[in-house]
């Protein structure tokens, strides 16, 4: 890469352990990466995973649910790789709280928290990398720009006790097909990913032991979403689900 062509790159948020760990690394087979998550001690490891692999990686702890946050990840890394660094590819795979509790025990902070967190999060990630996508065509990198969000079951129908959560997910899908309409003309790929089911990471060890395959495999979710990523402009794939053999939907 000469001087004069700006650094590509992709921004994961939420690049904790599990599957955003594994959409880092699968991105950073074709970009440098800058990963986002609140703890920089969550990213460090994934940070020297990466580069021990022969990637590119810079990790800032950032909240994303603070636009002032936001934009000083944003400044830091144009402070790093340029202020003309372009944004090849940028996923929001923030996780909502999960709560289950009635309607009438619950009270507006904890019903509507996680609403509020999980939609300003997601406006404050896509006003900070949807600049840096606009002008990225096919004509400067080898793929349209791509904005992914990680949604999930709830996002398409809410649930008993479930709809603080189901409230956030829906919003965060109806924000996606909203920037879609308006940017996917502009040529930038928007696209929803549904993942119905069970996630296999650390935390799930102990469930559905009993019936291999019964998780979702985070390399997997990745592979999906690199997928999204490598689709033409003339093809675009707004909303994939993905879930396991066994999922009952």
């Amino acid at each position: 890469m000469s001087p004069t062509t700006p650094k590509t790159i992709a921004i994961i948020a939420g690049a904790g352990p599990g599957t955003g760990a594994a959409i880092a690394r699968r991105f950073a087979r074709g970009y440098p990466v800058v990963l986002l998550a609140r703890s920089q001690a969550s990213l460090d490891p994934l940070v020297r995973d990466i580069q021990k692999n022969n990637g590119s990686a810079l990790a800032f702890p950032t909240d994303v649910t603070d636009i002032s946050s936001m934009n000083r990840a944003v400044a830091d890394t144009k402070a790093q790789l340029g202020k003309d660094v372009r944004v090849a590819a940028a996923i929001f795979n923030m996780a909502s709280k999960f709560t289950r509790k009635g309607f009438l025990d619950s009270t507006p902070e904890e019903y509507l928290g996680s609403l509020q967190a999980t939609v300003n999060g997601a406006y404050n990630f896509s006003q900070a990398v949807l600049p840096l996508m606009l002008g990225s065509g096919s004509n400067e990198q080898s793929h349209p720009p791509a904005l992914i969000f990680t949604g999930a079951t709830a996002a398409l129908k809410g649930g008993n006790g479930l709809g603080s959560f189901a409230m956030s997910k829906f919003a965060v899908r109806a924000m996606a097909q909203s920037l879609a309409r308006e940017f996917g003309p502009k040529g930038i790929h928007v696209a929803h990913a549904i993942v119905d089911g069970i996630i296999d990471t650390e935390q799930t060890k102990g469930f559905h032991e009993e019936m291999p395959g019964s998780k979702i495999s985070p390399d997997q979710i990745a592979e999906a979403y690199w997928y999204l990523h490598t689709q033409t402009k003339t093809s675009f794939t707004h909303e994939l689900d993905l879930r396991p053999y066994c999922e009952s939907w």
